[in-house]
């Protein structure tokens, strides 16, 4: 795969020690599953890619991505399923 010059980083390491590389990020018109919206998180988090990056390239509104991170924040991937909305969700 052909990765563009940027000025930011290539690779960030992770709190738990894995490694994370501008090619493991999901393409722009992907199908939202909860792996791939945590790693966006975890991109904008370590410096990958700025939050204004983010957005734009996948059409994110700031209340979307902000839930995203505050849901990864409180109770890690699992509250990024569609399936656990309701459970997760704050009252």
């Amino acid at each position: 795969m052909f990765v563009k010059k940027t000025s930011g980083p290539r690779i960030v390491t992770l709190d738990d020690g894995r490694i994370l590389s501008i090619a493991d990020l999901p393409m722009a018109d992907t199908r939202w599953v909860a792996s791939r919206k945590q790693t966006v998180v975890l991109a904008v988090t370590h410096g990958l890619i700025s939050r204004t990056d983010a957005l734009s390239r996948y059409g994110l509104s700031e209340e979307e991505f902000d839930g995203w991170c505050a849901a990864v924040a409180r109770h890690g991937k699992a509250a990024l399923k569609v399936t656990s909305l309701q459970k997760y969700r704050q009252p």
